[in-house]
């Protein structure tokens, strides 16, 4: 008898560092390499990995998030027993809104008890990565583990923006702080940290166990990683696994893009010679909603009036111009007008680009038109007068800004 397990995908983070672009959305609903969202990345995984029952939890600005994966995640059969499911904040328990992971997982306890899994997997929404979560799943069954955790090598200086593991030598968890001042190395090697990836697969009667006692104590921020986690080391059996990654390349791809430079990078990568992140894996494909559209097109070949795209990916309904595009990412529906430049840029869906525009470094959200003649990127004194812009120049256009 196949095991019966539950994936929850917690998704309803502000994403407050990554604001403006969170403005209006919750952080996994982000757009990210111009046709997806970043909540795309963590629903593929469980697909390719063969789960078929799946709760995302949401709370924060949802109505996009709802809205995409209705129209993008709408593949399942009930008859049979699969589902993507969105279940919003219910204060089903008590009157308070979700106070942290695990007690976004506590309300919702009910769906534990109507599915009665074996297992729980938990998820984050706002991740980028790929992995196969049955090779996760088989390490559980080998351990006999209560609770599993799956760990990236971060460097030990930028650990300390993570849940830090220290395991013995048979990968059990003897040690787990969370966001530590000085991080422990990796007992094989001292320059790396085991960090978790926010990726938590329980057995069920341990995991409402925990929650329960969590709920009771009134000084817990009800927090996988700050409460539940540590408060198991070395009452149950506790498992780190070493992250396998399906992407296929020498270095290991995760990223919690939680911030406007992290988020910029990570797109920007997607458009180098060789990407770290392999979109173009037919084994592992990454799904999402996709609307009808025409085909992408460059308009013009004069000599000083040239339509020209170099080292970017663009989306369908794309024209560009005139205009010249290097090193950017192009969402659906994006023009750019003649004699205008676009260069290291993230362009969002309808997105329009005047003539003799010149933009580089910048992040514009959905439906902002740019004037004739309009710099961003070149006067960066000039640009923090109306936008934000991150520590490191880049420029951020809210969506549907009005010049």
């Amino acid at each position: 008898m196949a095991d019966r397990i539950l994936t929850l995908v917690l998704a309803g983070g502000k994403g407050e560092r990554l604001y403006p672009l969170t403005k209006d959305r919750a952080k996994p609903a982000v757009p990210f390499g111009g046709i997806y969202r970043i909540i795309d990345f963590t629903l593929s995984n469980a697909i390719n990995s063969g789960l078929r029952k799946i709760y995302v939890l949401i709370q924060y600005k949802s109505y996009s998030l709802q809205r995409h994966i209705r129209e993008g995640w709408n593949i399942f059969s009930r008859e049979l027993g699969e589902f993507i499911d969105v279940i919003p904040a219910q204060m089903r328990i008590g009157t308070d809104w979700y106070l942290g992971t695990a007690d976004s997982v506590f309300q919702n306890i009910y769906f534990l008890n109507q599915e009665k899994p074996d297992m729980v997997l938990i998820l984050s929404g706002d991740h980028v990565y790929k992995m196969d979560y049955r090779r996760m799943i088989q390490f559980h069954k080998e351990k006999k583990a209560d609770l599993t955790i799956s760990v990236f090598e971060e460097a030990v200086h930028e650990a300390k923006r993570f849940g830090v593991l220290q395991i013995n030598e048979n990968h059990e968890v003897i040690n787990f702080v969370e966001k530590p001042k000085d991080p422990i190395p990796a007992p094989y090697n001292p320059s790396v940290s085991l960090v978790s990836m926010g990726i938590y697969l329980f057995n069920t009667e341990t995991l409402v166990r925990r929650l329960f006692e969590d709920a009771r104590k009134t000084e817990s921020t009800h927090d996988f990683g700050k409460d539940v986690i540590p408060s198991m080391i070395g009452k149950d059996k506790v498992f780190a696994f070493p992250f396998i990654d399906e992407n296929r390349k020498e270095t290991k791809y995760w990223k919690d893009i939680g911030t406007i430079e992290a988020y910029y990078e990570a797109n920007m990568d997607l458009v180098s010679v060789e990407p770290v992140l392999n979109l173009y894996d037919s084994d592992w494909p990454i799904r999402t909603f996709q609307e009808q559209l025409p085909p992408a097109k460059t308009v013009f070949s004069y000599v000083e009036r040239t339509g020209m795209i170099l080292d970017s990916i663009m989306g369908g309904g794309c024209i560009i111009s005139g205009g010249k595009v290097y090193r950017s990412v192009l969402s659906p529906w994006v023009r750019v007008n003649s004699y205008a430049e676009v260069s290291e840029s993230i362009l969002m869906d309808n997105v329009n680009v005047g003539r003799y525009c010149k933009i580089k470094r910048a992040i514009i959200d959905k439906n902002v038109v740019i004037p004739q003649g309009t710099m961003i990127g070149y006067d960066i004194a000039e640009d923090k007068k109306r936008f934000v812009v991150s520590d490191t120049g880049i420029v951020v256009i809210p969506k549907d800004y009005q010049w």
